[in-house]
């Protein structure tokens, strides 16, 4: 059963920075980055693809970088400039190739203040 473990939220005043990690138990071919904010569905905010592909919400781009060690099962979400529209949990997301299904984290708080 794959596991995903995120970590690296906090605090953080507007304008500042944090970077997220996200560590899998097994390779998984897509992963990304989703955030929830209270009163809000779940939106995409990053993806990158086995093959290095990166995909941004528009509401993030030029502000957060995706990035992953493929050998490390490993997945980063650097955000830059961070508003507080940017406060939410953070889940990291893993879509397979080959099944049907796909895994989340557990989440992790950011919140940036005013």
């Amino acid at each position: 059963q794959v596991r995903l473990v995120e970590s690296g939220g906090g605090l953080v005043q507007a304008g500042g920075s944090l970077r997220l990690s996200c560590a899998a138990s097994s390779s998984i071919y897509t992963m990304g980055w989703y955030r929830q904010a209270p009163g809000k569905q779940r939106e995409l905010v990053a993806t990158i693809s086995g093959g290095g592909s990166t995909n941004y919400a528009d509401s993030v781009k030029g502000r957060f970088t995706i990035s992953r060690e493929y050998a490390k099962n490993k997945v980063y979400l650097q955000m830059n400039s961070l508003k507080p529209e940017d406060t939410a949990v953070y889940f990291c997301n893993g879509k397979p190739v080959g099944v049907l299904y796909e895994f989340w984290g557990q989440g992790t708080q950011v919140t940036v203040s005013s």
